[in-house]
């Protein structure tokens, strides 16, 4: 394997103090967020824990003292957490704990079971530690409830290092659980527990979140008035973004999906107490070796896989072109394996239905559809049941309700609309709920936009007809019970391609896209 030095390279170089440092203590942490497989994805060649093995390893051959930070969202969804319920994580992560101490935060997806016996099972077999200070544990069994630690610390040397952990509310994007009591007042509990971790006598403080970018911003503004505050790390956006930190202001770092993109922060204090953050982006990709070890650990997990599923990597028809699956894409843009997936929507009860459109976060696959299209491409999209509703609305209704899906800053929102029937375009510079310039429908002569009075048949998944991801649907509509799920008219749509002899999907036209975002100074819509 080459030299971590040759892997990564600087995004910025930020310091709690500017003077010159002589290193006594070096300490190192690795930060991934999102994760949903024991493996790596794009067909093995992009992220995945054994790459982030093989990082660690290096670092601790450089004689850095390694922990690991996980963001949030690892227990669900996926494929094989429907059969194991993410117990095949817990191993992985114990796995990683046992090389460098990890330490989790917990995501909106840890709690995706209504009941808390799933929780249960995994915080008992977990050896890596679970953290949050804006939440508790309910589940009745007082081992579980005690194990989340808050106001957490730890020694590196002979340094004491804190840490916060938040998640989000149920208000904004988390779950209401029974099992589960958050305090939304993400700030609020920020700062009072920055004055506990000083009262600790704590020598750094940093969070490990699962909130939206613009609330990791705002408490890092606390630096202002806790100076050690150095860095924030979290989840819940699912492509890198990154704040850079000043005098007022801490570091504000997230990571990509499945480990394809992970940060690496390394802390030195001089003599003095002072401490010197660097932090760096790393792409884990084809030229970071596996971790033999840590395969071992894959590999029986994808034989019980298959023990289950035998039938998984059989083929049941062919993509005419690569189809594009990854999360950076679904989340952002227009995705031609999303585009055949929502055009199935609009057939799924009865007569094709006028509109269509899907939040990008029911498609799990984050990899290409290549060739041969197997069942385990159809398994991997959907980790959720996706039962879909028959409704109603005003091209106005449409329009405002749609709003939904541009709103917010920052990339890879699992709200972004794949779609079908219809075309948008949007402005980003504009005000939230006011970006789309043009939303245009087919006519005889090409597309007009969509007439605000005249009523449109529409398909979308019964989570967003119900609310989810700040969908506003109107109900004094009618709409047909959850029906027809998505998984499988997706799966008949290539099975009967197969069977014609057609081949699956095409490219995003160029010419005639589905989603057109104006680029600064340019004010034309589909051109």
């Amino acid at each position: 394997m080459k030299r971590l030095s040759l892997l990564l390279f600087a995004v910025v170089l930020s310091a709690c103090a500017t003077a010159p440092q002589t290193a006594t203590s070096g300490l190192t942490f690795v930060h991934l967020n999102d994760t949903y497989r024991v493996g790596a994805v794009e067909d093995g060649n992009a992220g995945g824990f054994s790459r982030v093995v093989s990082l660690i390893r290096e670092l601790q051959s450089e004689g850095r003292d390694v922990r690991i930070l996980h963001g949030g969202d690892f227990l669900y969804p996926s494929l094989e957490s429907q059969l194991w319920n993410g117990l095949q994580m817990i191993e992985a992560f114990n796995f990683m704990d046992a090389i460098a101490p990890m330490y989790a935060a917990s995501g909106n997806h840890e709690f995706d079971r209504r009941g808390p016996e799933q929780l249960i099972a995994a915080v008992r077999q977990s050896q890596f530690d679970w953290l949050g200070d804006n939440f508790v544990f309910r589940t009745g069994e007082a081992d579980v409830d005690s194990a989340l630690r808050s106001a957490f610390t730890f020694r590196a040397g002979d340094k004491k290092i804190g840490v916060f952990s938040l998640t989000l509310n149920a208000k904004d994007g988390g779950n209401k659980r029974d099992y589960l009591e958050i305090n939304g007042d993400y700030l609020g509990v920020a700062e009072k527990t920055l004055q506990t971790l000083e009262a600790k006598g704590v020598d750094l403080i940093i969070g490990v979140t699962h909130l939206h970018m613009w609330t990791d911003v705002e408490i890092a503004g606390l630096k202002a008035e806790h100076p050690k505050l150095a860095f924030i790390v979290g989840g819940h956006e699912h492509e890198p973004e990154y704040r850079p930190g000043g005098d007022t202001s801490a570091v504000v770092m997230k990571g990509a999906s499945n480990a394809r993109v992970i940060w690496v922060i390394d802390i030195d204090f001089d003599d003095a107490g002072q401490a010197t953050v660097r932090e760096r982006r790393i792409k884990l990709d084809e030229s970071i070796a596996l971790d033999p070890e840590y395969e071992i650990l894959a590999g029986k997990w994808r034989g019980r896989l298959l023990d289950k599923y035998p039938f998984l990597e059989a083929r049941i028809g062919t993509a005419a072109v690569p189809l594009d699956g990854r999360e950076v894409t679904v989340r952002n843009e227009e995705s031609n394996w999303a585009n055949f997936i929502v055009d199935q929507m609009r057939i799924a009860f009865g007569e094709t239905a006028d509109l269509a459109f899907i939040n990008g976060g029911t498609l799990r696959l984050d990899d290409f559809v290549a060739g041969d299209i197997l069942f385990e491409d159809i398994g991997r999209t959907f980790g959720f049941t996706s039962f879909l509703r028959l409704t109603t609305l005003t091209g106005a209704e449409f329009r405002e309700v749609l709003e939904a899906g541009y709103r917010g800053a920052g990339p890879s929102k699992g709200y972004f609309p794949q779609v079908s029937g219809f075309r948008v375009c949007i402005d980003r510079s504009r005000p939230s709920r006011d970006r789309i310039v043009s939303l245009q429908v087919p006519a005889a002569e090409g597309w007009q936009e969509i007439a605000a009075d005249d009523e449109y048949s529409v398909v979308v998944p019964d989570f967003l007809f119900g609310g989810g991801d700040g969908y506003e649907i109107p109900k004094d509509r009618p709409a047909t019970p959850p029906g027809s799920e998505l998984k499988y008219l997706v799966l008949d749509g290539i099975l009967r391609a197969q069977a014609q002899g057609r081949k699956v999907g095409a490219p995003v036209d160029p010419d005639n896209r589905r989603f057109h975002e104006l680029e600064a100074g340019n004010s034309t819509c589909f051109q």
